[in-house]
C-alpha cells in the first residue's frame, strides 16, 4: 500500500487497541505513551508498568500489526513507567480488570 497515512487514521487505529485483561485501551492505560508520525513511519513509545512483563511482545504486536496493515513502517521504543504513570495504571487496572491472559 502506497497511500499517505493520515495522523487521524493512525491515532484512531492505535486508540482502538484494548489491553487483553483490562477493559481499557493501551493509550488510556498509558502503555502507548508517545506516537510520532513522519510520512509512512510511525514511532511508538511503550511504557510498561515494570521491566520484563510476560505479555510485552503481545501488547506491542497488538498495535504494530494493525498499523502495518495500514501501510505504516513501525518502529518501537520501550521504557518503564515513572511512579505517577504507574499509579494511574494500577488504578485503571483495578477498575477495569477482567482477567485472562
Amino acid at each position: 500500500m502506497n497511500t499517505t497515512l493520515s495522523e487521524a487514521d493512525i491515532r484512531q487505529t492505535i486508540e482502538q487497541v484494548k489491553h487483553p485483561a483490562i477493559d481499557h485501551s493501551l493509550v488510556d492505560l498509558g502503555i502507548v505513551k508517545d506516537v510520532a508520525i513522519a510520512g509512512q513511519k510511525v514511532t511508538l513509545t511503550f511504557a510498561f508498568p515494570f521491566p520484563n512483563i510476560p505479555i510485552k511482545d503481545m501488547l506491542i504486536d497488538s498495535v504494530r500489526l494493525p498499523l502495518q496493515n495500514l501501510g505504516a513502517e513501525v518502529e518501537v521504543e520501550t521504557t518503564v513507567m515513572d511512579q505517577g504513570e504507574l499509579q494511574k495504571f494500577l488504578a485503571m487496572e483495578q477498575d477495569g480488570w477482567k482477567g485472562g491472559v
